[in-house]
């Protein structure tokens, strides 16, 4: 069993083919792709989060504007570039957007990705310490997240203050319960995965892994990454279960709309290319066929086998109807067969 959700990135242009033409449609249409995914029974909504770019950016408001218009999926991201956040802030945001969600959020954070312009975080007021790197300032900043996220008092109350405080030092507000469990660390190599699992935060795999040269495809590669995810989580001695999402382009050509768009695709491998001058990558091929064929294929993805969770990445400019309809057709022809459902 698994669960199945979708990740939209929630992209928007003028283009004449695409029906998300503004910050507005992105925004609104994210939100109903949650209603309807819940409705034909998907068991996640997670958004991902670009900044300087035509997508999501700032998710929570839509976090909490989902979790007022569902009542039974998970809502998360994945994942949001913590060098660009203040933990203290980010906090206090998570806390509201858990509680209006019942305690549904999912928030997947990263170190992030190359962005749309240089060094973005400056411009949002952050720059690595002295000898930091802005990956190391990530973490950091993570770090100070998770601890807040515990709820434990740090500071000092005033003296004569507005309102009567609780005696001891003060948290941060609101507090949300388990939301400190609810921490997913995007990972592109074991070592990071590793990081993850000793701080006690679930593994978000996606669909590029950085290349180990070994020649061998994506998602082996992947789960050796999952593997060194949980051996790690095993030593740290963790009281709970962990958990780890992969994210995958699937689609099931059930009718002549599914075929028009990704039937003639010729692209069935993985690639290899560099997201920076010095980090190159294997990106996850797609999947598109029919849907006993597209049982077979996923049946050998080791990566899909040893996680908990599958995200569906959705062609969000295709519109709602139809991505609903993407989601549904995973659902109903494929997950069965491969004992997920």
């Amino acid at each position: 069993m698994k669960k199945i959700g979708f990740l939209s990135f929630g992209h928007w242009s003028q283009s004449p083919s695409s029906q998300v033409r503004s910050a507005s449609d992105a925004l609104i249409q994210s939100l109903e792709l949650a209603v309807a995914a819940e409705e034909v029974g998907a068991d996640g909504a997670y958004y991902r989060v670009h900044h300087f770019a035509r997508q999501l950016g700032s998710p929570f408001p839509l976090l909490a504007a989902v979790g007022a218009r569902t009542s039974r999926i998970e809502i998360g991201t994945a994942v949001i570039d913590m060098r660009y956040e203040n933990p203290f802030y980010m906090a206090e945001d998570a806390g509201a957007a858990d509680l209006l969600a019942g305690g549904r959020l999912q928030l997947g954070i990263s170190r992030g990705s190359p962005e749309q312009v240089f060094d973005g975080w400056r411009y949002f007021g952050y720059q690595p310490a002295e000898g930091e790197t802005d990956a190391e300032m990530a973490r950091r900043h993570a770090e100070v997240f998770l601890e807040l996220l515990e709820g434990k008092g740090f500071a000092e109350p005033h003296p004569r203050p507005m309102f009567p405080n609780p005696p001891g030092l003060l948290p941060i507000e609101p507090h949300a319960p388990g939301l400190r469990e609810r921490i997913w660390w995007g990972a592109a190599s074991p070592a990071t995965a590793a990081w993850a699992a000793a701080r006690g935060m679930n593994l978000m795999s996606s669909t590029l892994v950085f290349d180990d040269a070994s020649g061998d495809p994506f998602h082996v590669v992947q789960a050796r990454h999952i593997h060194a995810f949980r051996e790690a989580w095993r030593e740290a001695g963790h009281g709970r279960e962990s958990r780890v999402s992969v994210s995958r382009s699937i689609f099931a050509l059930v009718n002549d709309t599914d075929r028009a768009y990704f039937g003639r695709r010729n692209d069935d491998g993985d690639h290899v290319g560099y997201i920076d001058e010095d980090t190159r990558a294997i990106f996850g091929r797609t999947y598109a066929a029919e849907p006993d064929v597209l049982v077979a294929q996923l049946a050998q993805d080791e990566a899909i086998a040893a996680a908990d969770t599958l995200l569906l990445t959705v062609p969000n400019q295709l519109g709602v109807e139809y991505n609903a309809h993407v989601i549904e057709s995973i659902l109903t022809y494929v997950a069965p067969e491969l004992g997920w459902r």
